[in-house]
């Protein structure tokens, strides 16, 4: 399944309390669990004033939708092709 990255531009995000968080991803979570299976959150990096959050769809389709249900921004939306990692330049 095609995993996406999401860019969510959110000034002064770095500045969200944990409760703050907390709210989010919970609302995140109850769209998730309304759309099905199908869509997964893997995990978010907070920024100063983005998030960026990783997520396993069908289609970009489905990751647009989960945003607009939750009143997220989706600014971009990314299939990512390849990952690396420092055992890539290990060799063939």
């Amino acid at each position: 399944m095609p995993k996406y990255v999401i860019e969510r531009e959110i000034p002064e995000a770095g500045k969200l309390s944990k409760e703050q968080l907390h709210a989010i991803s919970q609302k995140s979570c109850g769209v998730l669990k309304e759309l099905g299976p199908q869509i997964q959150w893997i995990q978010s990096y907070v920024t100063d004033d983005k998030i960026y959050c990783v997520y396993i769809a069908p289609n970009e389709e489905l990751v647009r939708e989960h945003a607009k249900q939750g009143g997220f921004p989706a600014n971009r939306v990314s299939e990512v092709k390849q990952v690396i990692d420092p055992t890539t330049a290990e060799g063939t």
